[in-house]
């Protein structure tokens, strides 16, 4: 049989790593061998012992290891910083005694915490001593439907939305964060408001990002601004 690059007659490259996979012991009856084995090292073209090979494996994989345990340290750290936020935003809203304040503060302590540029909410169906603010000027049907629609924040490119309009400055705007203002999921009524967030920064409300802590600052704001609306 002919040699080539995948066996030595016959033998293949497979039969031979089979034959020591299943055979433990080759290796402590030619522990020499160990030694004499050279390989490659993938950080230049020196020939290393099988010895060296492994342990540069080993610290190839302790290094990705330390850098995902980093990451995650990273992550457990902007989401413990997000709830403390959210804590003291909460927090505002409680020492809020006066309903009519509502907005104005939740609109502050929202921009402040969470360094958000530009911020608004708008009600409709408020109770008649609201009437007349800021907060409950009128909003178009096609607002309200597109509220009601929605079953998670909505983050992504301001497409000229009417709700950027409420904005401070609307028209430099780039990326934005409607989250709607309801009883909770399951109210059939329909959404009562909408919280509005706005960016100069394209990227900072991205369509791909996570809405966990949107939502829970939606329900929040939610729970304080029905005592704006009549209650039964």
């Amino acid at each position: 049989m002919s040699n080539n690059a995948d066996g030595v007659q016959g033998i293949t490259e497979a039969d031979i790593a089979n034959y020591l996979a299943n055979t433990p012991g080759f290796f402590e009856r030619h522990a020499e061998l160990l030694g004499a084995i050279q390989l490659t090292s993938p950080h230049g073209q020196r020939a290393v012992s099988l010895q060296e090979r492994q342990m540069e494996m080993l610290r190839e994989r302790i290094k990705g290891l330390e850098l995902k345990i980093m990451e995650m340290i990273r992550n457990s750290q902007e989401n413990v910083a997000i709830a403390e936020r959210l804590h003291r935003y909460t927090r505002t809203i409680l020492l809020t005694a006066d309903a009519a304040e509502l907005p104005g503060r939740m609109v502050a302590s929202l921009k402040h915490e969470f360094l958000i540029p530009q911020a608004a909410i708008r009600l409709w169906g408020v109770d008649v001593p609201h009437n007349g603010a800021t907060y409950a000027e009128p909003a178009s049907d096609d607002v309200k439907s597109f509220a009601s629609s929605l079953t998670l924040p909505y983050c992504g490119a301001n497409a000229g939305f009417e709700a950027s309009e409420w904005l401070e400055d609307g028209v430099t705007v780039a990326s934005m964060a409607m989250i709607p203002l309801r009883h909770g999921m399951d109210d059939k009524s329909g959404a009562f408001g909408l919280l509005v967030l706005g960016s100069p920064d394209p990227t900072r409300y991205a369509a791909d990002m996570g809405t966990e802590f949107l939502m829970r600052i939606g329900e929040v704001s939610s729970a304080a601004l029905s005592r704006l609306r009549p209650q039964a």
